[in-house]
């Protein structure tokens, strides 16, 4: 008989990828209302996350510049240094510097994009556009 989804000793949990893990200990951390200690993460989450699985994810965190750290005793106290946001677009700025025809990707992004998120796209980069002192054709 075939394992079910759900089945086994880890019932009622789910394997979450990294990345969502990123996204739910970085929004963690902007709930709290200053720096907090890895144990805090985990209780926050629900408890179902080892905490060097936590640890983990807080210091990758900090290799891309999103949270900081400062020693409380034997531990760390850590905070946010951005946003969900700005952890997405570094993801997706890995991923395009990972290409190699950059200009492939990039116009194959846009082609998908909806038409509000394109304007949304055009707008913004009108705005980088103009604050770097170049004009718009």
């Amino acid at each position: 008989m075939a394992q079910r989804e759900g089945d086994g000793p880890h019932r009622g949990s789910r394997r979450r990828g990294q990345g969502e893990l990123e996204v739910q200990v970085l929004g963690a951390l902007r709930e709290a209302d200053g720096p907090v200690t890895a144990s805090w993460v985990q209780e926050r989450l629900g408890g179902d996350l080892a905490y060097t699985t936590v640890v983990t994810i807080l210091t990758r965190l900090l290799a891309k510049d999103v949270v900081a750290r400062e020693r409380r005793g034997r531990s760390f106290a850590w905070t946010p240094t951005a946003d969900v946001a700005r952890l997405a677009a570094l993801k997706m700025r890995r991923l395009l510097d990972g290409e190699r025809d950059r200009e492939a990707v990039l116009a194959s992004f846009v082609t998908a994009l909806p038409p509000n998120d394109e304007q949304v796209l055009r707008t913004l980069l009108a705005a980088a556009d103009t604050a770097d002192g170049g004009t718009e054709d």
